[in-house]
């Protein structure tokens, strides 16, 4: 198979997260489609932006906001508000589910839809490092069973997975080396 040199097509989908004041983060995502071969006024395709701050304690939606900056359609950002509807949401239990029911189709915006799915994993892994960098700060964190958000999201984190099982033998998740020692590392007495 060949290619051209210049690719055809180019998405960019980023997270970050901040720590907010209190027990509150922020995620911002944010996706670019792009095309590099066009003229620079018109490479970029869409540009949109997508907002939540999650109170950690429960993992509840506290606010949410959808911004599109590049988009292709002078009525694309009519369909942002709708996104407003994040707030109340659980990121932990049946999120994605909601996510489906709200904005999925006509009832939304393909590509903040892709944004609100990517949201959920992404104020997990907020929400854990929040608590790492808590307890590295030697302040109060949650338990190690923070990890409630992951469970059943891979096969490390089935019900009977071994990072549950790490966890009940000692593992704290954010320190030590990467990749995380084998079980039976943690499980030796």
């Amino acid at each position: 198979m060949t290619r051209a040199e210049l690719p055809l097509h180019r998405r960019t989908v980023t997270c970050t997260a901040y720590q907010e004041t209190g027990e509150e983060i922020s995620v911002e995502a944010e996706l670019c489609d792009e095309r590099p071969w066009a003229e620079p006024a018109t490479a970029v395709v869409h540009r949109m932006v997508l907002a939540v701050r999650v109170r950690v304690t429960d993992m509840v939606v506290v606010a949410a906001g959808a911004d599109m900056l590049t988009f292709p359609h002078a009525e694309c950002p009519l369909i942002t508000p709708a996104f407003d509807s994040l707030v109340g949401l659980s990121v932990a239990a049946g999120y994605n589910r909601a996510v489906q029911e709200r904005f999925r189709g006509v009832l939304g915006c393909s590509h903040l839809y892709e944004l609100a799915r990517v949201l959920g994993p992404a104020v997990v892994q907020a929400a854990m490092s929040a608590n790492t960098r808590r307890r590295d700060a030697g302040e109060p964190a949650d338990g190690p069973r923070v990890t409630a958000g992951v469970l059943d999201s891979c096969h490390i984190w089935a019900p009977d997975g071994v990072g549950l099982r790490k966890l009940d033998a000692g593992w704290r998740p954010g320190t030590g080396p990467r990749p995380v020692p084998h079980l039976d590392t943690f499980e030796r007495p």
